[in-house]
């Protein structure tokens, strides 16, 4: 899996971004703390959601439950909104 090019990212210092283009079919804007703007970042060049948890967990001292549902969470959120090819 891969972010949609339709999609945008900005990262601040605290939060994070993804913006749609005209392009996409969702309209609106998705924000969010630093540890989305991990994944998002992750998600920019092919990838597995296994692969996205281990560099989570290479990153952040958590459980590995917790990255996992993050990462779930994070996954299912963009696909439901077209973020993910």
């Amino acid at each position: 899996m891969k972010l949609n090019p339709d999609f945008l990212t900005h990262n601040s210092e605290d939060e994070s971004y993804l913006v749609p283009t005209s392009g996409a079919q969702f309209s609106g804007l998705v924000k969010g703390n630093k540890t989305l703007g991990v994944i998002i970042d992750l998600l920019k060049e092919e990838t597995t959601r296994d692969q996205v948890v281990a560099a989570m967990k290479e990153k952040y001292d958590a459980p590995e439950g917790a990255i996992e549902k993050d990462v779930d969470h994070v996954i299912e959120e963009l696909k439901k909104i077209g973020a993910l090819e």
